[in-house]
């Protein structure tokens, strides 16, 4: 939204803004805390209302046309891609184009987190979707694996909710996320933080009954006679996130195979003309203000790439 807003008011009248979900927002419709806004309004908002204020515009703003339970299902060369709507299949063309496709979830099998297969594992941003937006509470006893900001904000907001959280395991010897999370997610509601450890195993028949945990040496070895065990019903994984970037590279975008980013000689770019990469899925950001103002940057590029006479002419 802030790329296109940002597009728009660089001139270009013709826009087109493609939502997967059925509201405008992305992940903001989810994250109920406070906490965004702080340098972008200078206020402290909540997800939604910080989304709020941007889809207002949008949905106000004249030459920017937006089409919601909108999948993109290919990219090709060219910037011409495909979409998937209730009813129908469209095919466009971009002149220019801006993605703003965001990270996935890294998953327990990626972490390679031994022991059975029970239910009652989620990804900390599903727990988080399942609690706010569906009104379901996924457990009642929970270990979180990885200190990150997703993982730590599901801590307090289980607690809240009146489950038990009974540790935050992190193998590195420090927290991945931002103190002031560490702090009022963690530190206000007395939920354990084990640093240098690691889940050695869940184990579970249908449901997750417990796991082991044990320190780690420095190369992540598990130190002998360090095991412990918690029981739990539910283990929450908050081990980092992938940006989304399968699309470009259908259309040919160089990627860096270490971060799946597009390789760049500069924010927001990519090896093709005219198609640019903004937010989470041109690196990760800690701060939704900072996501903000780099993609409305992405936006003023596309407008002078428009402006210098790149690209064809849109066909629908």
């Amino acid at each position: 939204m802030a790329a296109a807003l940002s597009a728009h008011d660089c001139g270009v009248g013709d826009i087109l803004l493609l939502e997967r979900e059925q509201h405008l927002g992305g992940i903001l419709n989810q994250c109920v805390h406070a906490g965004f806004g702080l340098v972008h309004y200078g206020e402290v908002l909540t997800g939604p209302e910080y989304a709020e204020r941007f889809i207002h515009r949008v949905m106000s703003t004249r030459g920017i046309e937006v089409s919601t339970g909108s999948y993109v299902a290919e990219l090709k060369p060219g910037k011409v891609l495909t979409y998937l709507k209730p009813g129908e299949i469209r095919t466009v063309r971009a002149r220019a184009l801006v993605m703003a496709t965001g990270c996935r979830e890294r998953t327990r099998e990626m972490i390679q987190i031994p022991g059975t297969r029970p239910a009652g594992v989620f990804s900390a941003g599903l727990a988080q979707k399942m609690i706010n937006i569906e009104g379901l509470l996924p457990g009642r006893r929970v270990v979180i694996v990885g200190s990150g900001d997703i993982g730590l904000i599901m801590a307090r907001r289980f607690t809240l909710e009146g489950a038990v959280v009974r540790a935050v395991i992190e193998i590195q010897p420090q927290p991945t996320g931002l103190r002031r999370n560490i702090v009022q997610c963690l530190e206000d509601f007395d939920i354990p933080l084990y640093l240098g450890h690691r889940v050695l195993r869940i184990h579970g028949r249908n449901r997750v009954e417990g796991v082991d945990v044990g320190q780690v040496d420095e190369l992540g070895r598990a130190v002998d006679g360090s095991k412990f065990s918690l029981e739990c019903d539910t283990v929450l994984v908050s081990v980092g996130l992938i940006p989304e970037n399968e699309l470009i590279e259908m259309a040919g975008v160089q990627i860096d195979r270490r971060t799946n980013t597009p390789v760049s000689s500069d924010l927001n770019y990519t090896s093709v003309p005219g198609l640019f990469v903004c937010g989470n899925a041109f690196r990760v950001y800690d701060l939704v203000d900072s996501v903000t103002r780099d993609s409305m940057v992405a936006g003023g590029q596309a407008a002078a790439y428009l402006a210098a006479g790149g690209g064809a002419p849109f066909n629908a």
